[in-house]
């Protein structure tokens, strides 16, 4: 099994793709743009791994993308590549927008590009998983409650809303394509390498 994991010197990314390294059937290919969250000592432990590449390219490349999938025969991508602080998306939304929404759109059109060109066998076990966040489905009240799977969406911030945006676009490639997709929505993960602006190693230093 093939996998290419957009965003694997992110913080989540590289614990992907560490996980799947560690069985000796997967492949993973990691492409990352090394942006200022991206750290590759996060992934030391298996640079050197036979069944582990890294390339540097961004999502917005389509190109690039297309010929990583070719060139590695990916059977699954999934896509952690993001910029992903809500309080930088205001500062700043034009990154957030190139990013999430822009990029989403240009690696769900290599994807599809590339699904096309695949054996019926393969195309049935192709996945395209986008890996979102919580944040689209807005603020919670301080007194208690929680999202579940009816939850409607309602982002409250730039970044919140250029996920939203990529989450739709998802959805669309797949309903209007076919393109087979998988969404996650993650909330406050946390762990090793976690880059110190996020909510749980800000509070803890």
């Amino acid at each position: 099994m093939n996998f290419l994991v957009t965003g694997g010197a992110g913080f989540i990314g590289s614990a992907v793709c560490r996980h799947l390294c560690a069985n000796p059937a997967y492949r993973v290919t990691n492409l990352d743009k090394l942006t200022y969250a991206g750290n590759l000592a996060s992934l030391r432990q298996i640079e050197n791994a036979h069944n582990y590449s890294f390339a540097q390219a961004d999502i917005c490349d389509e190109r690039a993308v297309l010929d990583l999938l070719r060139r590695h025969d990916i059977d699954i991508v999934m896509n952690l590549a993001a910029e992903s602080h809500v309080d930088r998306s205001i500062d700043g939304p034009g990154a957030f927008i190139e990013t999430n929404i822009v990029g989403t759109y240009r690696i769900l059109n290599a994807a599809l590009e590339y699904w096309r060109g695949l054996s019926d066998d393969r195309k049935s076990r192709f996945r395209f998983h986008h890996v979102s966040t919580d944040e689209v489905f807005g603020d919670l009240p301080f007194d208690g409650g929680m999202f579940v799977e009816e939850t409607p969406y309602a982002p409250s911030s730039p970044y919140s809303a250029s996920k939203a945006a990529s989450d739709h676009l998802v959805r669309a490639w797949h309903e209007t394509y076919g393109l087979p997709v998988v969404l996650s929505n993650c909330s406050n993960n946390y762990g090793p390498y976690h880059f110190p602006e996020k909510l749980i190693p800000l509070v803890i230093l």
